[in-house]
């Protein structure tokens, strides 16, 4: 089963700061409508991100959602560590009596492959921040900003392919 929160969260992260820079409105619903994505779901994911600072939210009629912190300073591995928590990138076999040279090792050798994989998959994301992507978003060129759920709620937009 494919596992959706990190890279929801991640343009969670990433619509709030763009709207945060552009001085726009972000709530649970504009990110529900906006990533196609059931509003409970977003509300879910909402929770690890305030407890980890990365997004603060305010409640009421004009309530919003902003970054708990400059968007320098949040990385993609606090993103991931903040949704997905200790939950390994791959699971291991559950160790098997030592039968032959293959049972007798196979699941420490997979252990140790995997750790190496995952500390060099964190170490990937923590080189990247919020600011780096909104920032090759920019340059790439490949992005359009449409005022679609601008029709419903007057004062915000968002971004699309």
């Amino acid at each position: 089963m494919l596992d959706y929160r990190f890279p929801t969260a991640m343009q969670m992260v990433f619509c709030i700061a763009q709207s945060q820079k552009a001085g726009q409105r972000c709530t649970s619903a504009i990110l529900a409508t906006g990533l196609e994505a059931n509003s409970s779901f977003i509300r879910k994911l909402m929770v690890p991100l305030t407890q980890h600072g990365i997004i603060v939210s305010t409640l009421g009629r004009t309530g919003s959602i902003t970054l708990g912190r400059p968007a320098e300073e949040i990385t993609l591995r606090d993103i991931y560590c903040a949704v997905i928590e200790d939950k390994r990138l791959w699971a291991a076999r559950p160790d098997v009596p030592a039968r032959c040279v293959v049972s007798a090792n196979a699941c420490t050798y997979f252990k140790n492959i995997v750790s190496e994989a995952e500390e060099a998959s964190f170490q990937v994301l923590a080189r990247h921040t919020v600011a780096d992507a909104l920032a090759e978003f920019e340059r790439g060129g490949k992005y359009k900003c449409t005022k679609d759920l601008a029709a419903q709620n007057a004062e915000d937009s968002l971004c699309s392919k």
